[in-house]
């Protein structure tokens, strides 16, 4: 069997994982960071390279969560891991669990950061939500996630984290069988360390997961959609519209002015073609602001008959934020105007709704508890319309 992929980090990502290595002292390393770092250091100790794949099957299939539990390795190599390397370098700030089986977990990174990730339970299928960035600078009014903005990329090790650490949550006899790159941050705008950390998850010596399997939602940025067609067009892509006119859309989603809707669906078609996979597209439904029948329609006439999913979302509400979830009468009636057009359409269901399980809200409401934070300053918010303002 194939040893896991080496991975190839640019500039960017050789200065974030410095950053994350030297947090944690000159002595010890990330584990998950690079596994040709690891590799060097196996042949450094004269051990066989085969002992990278003992590792990774300890860390991803048999979730060791030390190097002790790794049994089957000679003694004085699991000493010198223990002294040379970490395998967790975030902590558990919050782990929330509502009802339905959601759990979520707010971690907080080696610089004092924090980020979300989600384990979802639906029948057979364990879904992982994770994040890709801490924040994000696509400005979207409606989100939690990039309220202050971006910090940073996360590092292909703290992208692999969250997937430990959810996997952990799970009894022995359940493993993760899906992934949504859906958490916090724009995914398309770090594939240099996003694309590795999948590249593991599907590894039979990582996670195993059918690339089948992973979704990568996005906001919308041509430039990474085609990079994506170009370097691995084997993912599920999910993009976020929230609107079908680029007027609404850019004060809906700023960064939408750069492009433009025909740029991002002329993309998202390249992608499809290359592909073949059925494309996704995401409409968070805001009360008495894209929800009207009218908009429907544009929405329709911006499909144009694609034969895509429009997966809508009730908007998840936020404290602080003016928006509001759409009437049950008003959903129905947009979802009417889409059927009746022929598009396949499905609602998402609300999950963990009572422990803040939209992306963005925990951490920020863990911020709050210790400063208040302004949720008026940063942002050009699109006025609102007089049916919520008088409410």
């Amino acid at each position: 069997m194939p040893l896991l992929p080496i991975i190839d980090v640019d500039a960017n990502s050789k200065a974030s994982l410095v950053d994350a290595q030297s947090a944690l002292g000159a002595e010890q390393l990330a584990i998950l960071e690079s596994n040709e770092t690891l590799l060097a250091w196996l042949k450094s100790q004269q051990q066989p390279a085969w002992r990278a794949q003992a590792i990774q099957r300890w860390l991803f299939g048999r979730r060791a969560a030390s190097f002790d539990d790794m049994t089957d390795l000679p003694l004085s190599l699991r000493t010198k891991l223990q002294n040379r390397y970490r395998i967790w370098t975030t902590s558990i700030v919050t782990h929330a669990v509502a009802e339905d089986g959601t759990e979520k977990l707010l971690l907080e990174l080696h610089d004092g950061q924090r980020i979300e990730c989600v384990l979802l339970r639906e029948q057979e299928r364990r879904t992982v939500c994770i994040s890709s960035q801490v924040g994000c600078a696509m400005g979207c009014v409606f989100c939690a996630s990039g309220i202050d903005g971006v910090v940073r990329n996360l590092t292909t090790g703290e992208i692999l984290e969250q997937l430990l650490r959810l996997a952990h949550l799970l009894p022995i006899t359940e493993r993760i069988s899906h992934i949504v790159v859906m958490g916090m941050g724009e995914p398309l705008a770090n594939l240099d360390r996003l694309l590795p950390a999948l590249a593991t998850a599907q590894h039979p010596d990582g996670l195993g997961i059918s690339q089948r399997r992973i979704t990568v939602s996005t906001v919308g940025l041509p430039k990474g959609i085609d990079r994506l067609s170009e370097e691995n067009p084997g993912y599920h892509l999910a993009v976020s519209l929230h609107a079908a006119d680029d007027a609404l859309r850019t004060q809906l989603v700023p960064i939408n002015k750069s492009s433009g809707l025909a740029e991002i669906m002329a993309s998202a078609d390249r992608y499809w073609e290359v592909s073949g996979r059925r494309l996704t597209f995401e409409y968070v439904l805001l009360g008495s602001v894209n929800d009207s029948p009218e908009q429907a329609r544009d929405l329709v006439r911006l499909l144009g008959g694609r034969a895509a999913l429009v997966n809508i979302i009730p908007y998840n509400s936020v404290v602080g934020l003016p928006w509001r979830e759409p009437t049950q009468g008003s959903r129905e009636r947009f979802l009417d105007v889409l059927r009746a057009a022929g598009v396949n359409v499905q609602v998402r269901r609300r999950k963990g709704a009572k422990i803040d399980a939209a992306c963005g809200q925990l951490r920020r409401l863990a911020a709050q508890a210790i400063q208040p934070i302004s949720t008026t300053a940063t942002k050009t918010v699109p006025k609102m319309p007089p049916s919520q303002t008088a409410q």
